[in-house]
């Protein structure tokens, strides 16, 4: 609906109202004066005084048959008034397109109707000339300055007319007569009401257009602002940082999408609840870092999460939330996931260190090899020399054993150090770990209180890697878990296939291990059991990174460990991978 018609619409319900007032306000005035015991004349006639110029008129009978009430005019107003309304209301219906000429067919209908109502109650002493004032200033504040001067002017017609034909008696005295008026007071009615019906015009045209003015800008600036809220809100939204506001008591008032997304909560489970709900941090925890911001104005930790099993690292750092003025009015909590960042940095640090020890490993098995080669051969020479079960012999047995477990070690040193290169052919995985899998079953590895099982989806994949390699990893991962478990309990061994890789699962029920253990998993050197090199899971993490695959860790003491490795289906084309790296390099 056009601003035009609801405009008028408004007008016509204000109409209503004031109409209403008066006809109500005359009502009550005709029942006092029913009220009111009635004079009588000499005759015993009732009489009635008229208000005229004559100070000695006397009280005039009413006629036989006349009306004692003199209001019967103010309803017919108020009827008329009515029936205007009505027709105002079918012209918004029948004249969509026209609505200022409807709203100059209402303006000038209301000045005729006033004016017979300033006829009919008291004329130049009728207080109701002032309804003038109110249909100009609807008039200039609706269409403005033009149509506020030329309803100004028709009002000034029709109010000077009718007094001017009252004064020189072109007219009948109104049924309310006022004071006689003299020229002067005339002349003075007739220049006040002049001034003010062009001042309300000029006034209110002026004001309405600074108002519309004001408003368009008003208007303008909420776009603005609507306009800036959607930047503000996008901006937060798309940072790839959680970002959480509390206030001073550390109740939480906002969160984005990042924030929900790394704490795993809803929005509508964390705004309004305190801030160390997120379980970045406990209650006390928070008061300690709150206090440091104040401090220090910033603060940064780190914290280890769990998600659904999963451990996960989170960066924060909380910093104050200051108002234009600077004052303090919250916190500002900024957190990132680091979990593959921490990873990453895990995995440089194991390769750094399994290089370094690949070099010892190498200078330590050749100089070692050769002499150890030169004391088992000679030690087997001695032993000929001593027959039986003399203990001479024994001893050289111990010593030919031992020698043969360090060449075990070295070699293994050596498998390290420098691995035979990579034989990569097309197999199937499935069959491989099917057929490694019967042969771990009936190893004597195996206890009757170890429980074993093989999911395999699908139950034939094609791989092209090196088999013999892959063969080493199950080994190695398995032996290692049964391990784990030397009182037994189950080990759950997956494959899937999907995605360009093949996902190979280990899961076992043993001891678990602690978070120094598991970082330190995959070094050299560095065994958790007993008599164990340390040797296994470091080729184990140089056999899969040759591959330019993936292997994780999952581990809690007494609650198991679950190590994944990922291979993908095809190995990439090292010619495209070293050109890519050319070209990333500036």
């Amino acid at each position: 609906m056009p601003a035009l018609a609801r405009q008028l619409r408004w007008y016509i319900a204000i109409r209503l109202v004031a109409i209403g007032s008066v006809l109500l306000l005359f009502f009550l005035l005709q029942l006092a004066d029913t009220r009111q015991p009635t004079e009588l004349s000499e005759l015993g006639t009732p009489t009635t005084a008229l208000s005229t110029s004559d100070p000695s008129a006397q009280l005039q009978p009413i006629a036989p048959g006349e009306s004692t009430s003199p209001y019967g005019f103010l309803y017919i107003i108020a009827a008329l008034t009515f029936a205007a309304t009505l027709i105002y209301l079918a012209l918004l219906r029948l004249l969509p397109d026209h609505y200022q000429l409807q709203a100059y067919i209402q303006f000038f209908g209301d000045l005729l109707l006033i004016t017979a109502l300033v006829y009919q109650v008291g004329g130049i002493s009728s207080p109701f000339s002032m309804l003038y004032l109110i249909v100009i200033a609807v008039a200039a504040t609706i269409l403005r300055r033009r149509a506020g001067v030329a309803v100004a002017t028709a009002a000034y017609v029709l109010y000077a007319s009718l007094l001017l034909s009252i004064h020189f008696h072109a007219i009948p005295l109104p049924v309310f007569p006022g004071d006689e008026a003299s020229i002067w007071r005339l002349t003075y009615n007739l220049a006040v009401h002049l001034f003010g019906f062009y001042a309300v015009a000029l006034l209110t045209s002026y004001l309405a257009h600074n108002i519309a003015r004001a408003e368009q800008e008003l208007e303008a600036k909420k776009e603005d602002l609507a306009d800036l809220q959607v930047v503000h809100r996008d901006v937060i939204e798309s940072i790839s940082s959680g970002l959480v506001t509390a206030d001073l008591e550390g109740v939480i008032k906002s969160v984005n999408r990042a924030g929900t997304e790394i704490l795993r909560k809803g929005e509508a489970d964390l705004v309004g609840a305190p801030i160390w709900f997120s379980g970045l941090f406990s209650a006390e925890r928070w008061s300690e870092l709150a206090n440091a911001s104040g401090q220090s104005g910033k603060v940064r930790s780190e914290v280890e999460l769990t998600y659904g099993g999963t451990a996960g690292y989170v960066g924060f750092s909380i910093s104050h939330l200051a108002d234009a003025d600077g004052v303090q009015r919250g916190y500002i909590l900024i957190f990132q996931d680091l979990t593959r960042w921490r990873r990453l940095q895990e995995e440089m640090q194991v390769k750094d260190r399994m290089a370094a020890v690949g070099e010892l490993a190498a200078g330590l098995a050749h100089e070692i090899g050769n002499p150890l080669a030169a004391i088992s051969g000679s030690v087997q020479m001695l032993s000929a020399n001593f027959p039986g079960e003399s203990s001479q012999r024994r001893l050289l047995e111990i010593l030919l054993k031992e020698s043969q477990r360090l060449d075990r070690t070295i070699k293994g040193f050596l498998r390290f150090a420098k691995p035979r290169e990579l034989s990569a052919s097309e197999f199937d995985i499935g069959r491989l770990l099917t057929e490694n899998f019967e042969l771990l079953k009936n190893s004597g590895e195996v206890s009757e209180r170890h429980r074993l099982s093989l999911d395999l989806e699908p139950t034939s994949s094609i791989l092209i890697a090196d088999a013999d390699q892959v063969s080493q990893i199950f080994w190695n991962l398995a032996r290692n878990a049964l391990r784990a478990m030397p009182e037994g309990g189950d080990l759950r061994i997956s494959g899937r296939s999907g995605g360009g890789a093949y996902r190979l699962r280990f899961a076992d029920t043993g001891r678990g291990m602690s978070p120094e253990q598991r970082a330190n998993l995959f070094h050299p050197f560095r065994s958790f059991f007993d008599g164990g090199t340390g040797i296994g899971m470091a080729i184990v993490y140089r056999i899969v990174q040759e591959h330019r695959g993936q292997v994780s860790v999952e581990s809690r003491p007494g609650e198991g460990a679950t190590i994944s490795v990922e291979l993908p289906l095809s190995p990439p084309d090292p010619t495209a991978a070293e050109l890519a790296v050319v070209e990333a390099t500036p």
